[in-house]
C-alpha cells in the first residue's frame, strides 16, 4: 500500500498540481457544529439523497421547494407520525417524487432521527461524537437502522452535512484495489474493516481528514 503522499502525487500529475487536487475540498465541521444542526436539516438531506436515487438530481432540485412544502419543512415529529391519509396524499402530490417506497423511507428516517435525538440530545450530536476512526461503523449503523441509507446515500448525506468521512465511489474503490486493500467494492465486515484501517493509516500519516483523503483517492483515478 502506497503512502498517502505518493497517491497525492499521482493525483497531482493527473490534475495539474497539488493545489488543483486540494482545491474546493468539502467542509468538515466540528462535533459541536454538527450538533447544532437542527434535526429537520438532517432529515431533509436524507430525503434528498433518497429521492435522487435512480433519477436526475436536477429533477429533485427543480421540485425541491414543493417537496419542502409537501413534507412541512421535514418537521421530524410530524413526519415520523405520518398518517395513512397523509401518506396517500403525498403519493398523489405532483410536487414530489411520487414513489411509495421512497416516501415511506422518509417517514422511517424521521422515526430513526427522533429516536437517536431522544437518546443523545440531537441527531447531529450523535453524528458529531461518532469517532472518525470508526466511520465504517457509522455507515453500518445508518444502513441498519435508517431506511435506504446504504450504498453511498448515507455517506453522501454525511459529507454534505459536514461529517468527516469517505465515500466509496467507483474511483475510490479502484484506488483501494490498486493499493491491495480490497479487490472489489467492500461488502463484507472484513473488507469494510480493511478499508477503515487503510484510511486510518493514511490519516495518521498525513494529518489530513478522511474527507480529503477520499477526494484525493478519487482524483488519483478519475479523469
Amino acid at each position: 500500500m502506497r503512502r498517502f503522499a505518493d497517491i497525492l502525487e499521482i493525483a497531482a500529475e493527473r490534475k495539474g498540481g497539488r493545489a488543483a487536487v486540494l482545491a474546493d475540498m468539502p467542509a468538515v465541521l466540528s462535533a459541536d457544529a454538527l450538533a447544532a444542526i437542527p434535526d429537520e436539516r438532517w432529515l431533509a438531506q436524507m430525503a434528498r439523497g433518497i429521492l435522487q436515487t435512480g433519477i436526475s438530481w436536477t429533477v429533485v432540485d427543480r421540485k425541491w421547494p414543493g417537496i419542502l412544502e409537501a413534507f412541512h419543512g421535514f418537521d421530524v415529529a410530524r413526519v415520523s407520525m405520518m398518517s395513512d391519509d397523509w401518506f396517500d396524499a403525498l403519493i398523489a402530490d405532483t410536487r414530489i417524487i411520487r414513489s411509495p417506497p421512497k416516501v415511506r423511507a422518509v417517514q422511517e428516517n424521521a422515526v430513526f432521527i427522533r429516536e437517536i435525538a431522544a437518546a443523545h440530545g440531537s441527531f447531529g450530536r450523535w453524528v458529531g461524537d461518532w469517532p472518525a476512526e470508526d466511520f465504517a461503523g457509522l455507515l453500518a449503523r445508518l444502513k441498519a437502522d435508517g431506511a435506504r441509507l446504504g450504498g453511498t446515500t448515507g455517506a453522501y448525506t454525511l459529507r454534505v452535512m459536514g461529517k468527516e468521512g469517505y465515500i466509496l465511489s467507483a474511483s475510490v474503490v479502484a484506488r483501494l484495489a490498486e493499493e491491495g486493500v480490497v479487490d472489489k467494492a467492500p461488502t463484507s465486515r472484513k473488507a469494510r474493516a480493511a478499508v477503515q484501517d487503510a484510511f486510518n493509516r493514511w490519516r495518521a500519516e498525513s494529518g489530513q481528514s478522511l474527507t480529503v483523503i477520499s477526494r484525493v483517492l478519487a482524483q488519483s483515478i478519475d479523469a
